[in-house]
């Protein structure tokens, strides 16, 4: 069915090492984003690139994440946006950026969910984990933070003061396809329970039959979906515009096949797209294929189907 949908760019490279992912959100534009979900007859409107906002003026403190003061700015505004955007009944899709961006986004998303009644299940497709803390971080890259805040993990309390808040149960938590952990990170996610499902497990018994058990708990709790898809989620053969490159990651057919079952769940309630660098990609091909991928998402079929095909034949 067609949604509505509404497009905002987040030109944030602040939370990560290595600069370039603010041209994100003009890369995908120029890939086409717009274009083809609105042939794929949705309802899209794009509302530009969210103004950079003023740093949030915190007590000092000695925490090591960096740039804190204006990662929580962006939180608090993206907060805003997403909540407003999905109280309205219409489908945000950010368009990042490093992905730090989705500690405001989720949030704001889970804000909405509250007040509906429903929980919110967040899917990360990622090379990392990000739930690493101002503790535990080698970095103190904050993009590294945001699955950590959104699971209400300390540390980073300063992100949102006394801005509104609906952090997420570990159990809402997935994790799919990491392949690179910090030992700090790897401790954490073992102590909450966090459901990790990384490249070992989706070489053994693939993507189909591990992302169905996802969706069908989703499903079980009438919950809402939020995708959050990071570039590295995908070997970087396919596509090397990303700053944080881990071979080994997930080939064409089985980022389509996530795709497409995503749509048939009937259950995504919102979309981050986050950590594309045009700066380190070639000719374009990383924002061609998340524009590709994020079709397959909202409905391209290789060919229509009425029902569901007979996997007892």
């Amino acid at each position: 069915m067609p949604r509505r949908i509404a497009i905002v760019g987040v030109p944030i490279d602040i939370g990560a090492s290595q600069p370039g992912a603010i041209m994100g959100p003009v890369a995908l534009r120029t890939a086409g984003i717009v274009e083809s979900l609105r042939e794929l007859g949705h309802d899209v409107e794009d509302r530009g690139d969210l103004p950079v906002p003023a740093p949030v003026a915190l007590e000092a403190t000695d925490t090591k994440a960096r740039n804190l003061a204006q990662i929580a700015a962006w939180s608090r505004a993206l907060s805003h946006c997403t909540y407003d955007i999905a109280r309205a009944g219409v489908c945000p899709i950010m368009l990042g950026g490093d992905h730090s961006l989705s500690m405001g986004s989720v949030n704001g998303v889970a804000r909405y969910a509250r007040e509906a009644g429903r929980e919110l299940f967040v899917l990360w497709l990622d090379a990392h984990a990000d739930f690493n803390t101002p503790a535990t971080s080698p970095s103190g890259n904050m993009h590294g933070m945001s699955a950590a805040l959104l699971a209400g993990e300390p540390g980073l309390e300063a992100v949102f003061g006394d801005e509104p808040r609906a952090p997420i149960e570990p159990r809402q938590l997935h994790l799919f396809g990491v392949r690179s952990l910090d030992r700090g990170e790897r401790e954490l996610l073992r102590a909450r329970g966090i459901n990790v499902i990384d490249m070992r497990l989706i070489d053994e018994f693939g993507v189909g039959v591990l992302l169905r058990r996802v969706l069908d708990k989703v499903a079980a709790a009438k919950g809402l979906l939020h995708v959050s898809l990071d570039v590295d989620f995908m070997d970087p053969s396919l596509a090397p515009g990303v700053g944080t490159t881990v071979p080994g990651g997930a080939t064409f057919r089985e980022a389509h096949l996530v795709m497409e079952l995503l749509h048939d769940s009937g259950l995504v309630a919102s979309l981050d797209v986050v950590e594309l660098n045009p700066f380190l990609d070639v000719r374009g091909r990383s924002a061609l294929l998340l524009v590709d991928l994020i079709d397959s998402l909202f409905g391209r079929q290789i060919i229509e189907r009425e029902t569901e095909p007979d996997r007892t034949a």
